[in-house]
């Protein structure tokens, strides 16, 4: 999973229940979701969205929900292939690499990458060896 499933835990939006609903499930990610969901935080303050202490306890509720955090060192060649074959930000691509090494789906709510991840499984294979799955529930490779 990623961070835009993970800040749906703390933040009301569209997806909340979807994604609370992975709570009691095996949930891995690289430790890297742990920083893009603060930054997440930061910019729901600073587009008002949220107060800074909302964000605070939001980011403090975010460390309770036992998700295991993974390293992603051995991915990192495969994270650079899937980044230039997507042209894409490696930083999403580290999270479709753990999936792939680890032979689990990777569930997003991240509709670009989704698209993305659409497109290169129709046209190229790239994605031959990894799920993506919708938050709202829709395969986005298989």
């Amino acid at each position: 999973m990623d961070a835009s499933v993970a800040i749906k835990w703390v933040v009301a939006e569209t997806g909340t229940a979807e994604a609370l609903s992975l709570l009691g499930n095996r949930l891995l990610a690289p430790a890297l979701l742990q920083a893009e969901a603060v930054n997440i935080l930061w910019k729901k303050v600073k587009r008002g969205e949220l107060s800074a202490g909302e964000a605070s306890v939001a980011a403090r509720l975010l460390a309770s929900f036992g998700v295991e955090f993974c390293a992603p060192e051995r991915e990192l060649t495969r994270v650079l292939e899937l980044a230039l074959a997507l042209d894409h930000p490696a930083y999403d691509c580290v999270y479709l690499a753990l999936a792939e090494e680890r032979g689990v789906p990777m569930v997003t709510a991240d509709e670009k990458l989704i698209r993305l991840t659409r497109a290169a499984g129709r046209s190229s294979g790239v994605l031959d060896r990894v799920s993506v799955i919708s938050l709202l529930g829709q395969p986005a490779v298989n």
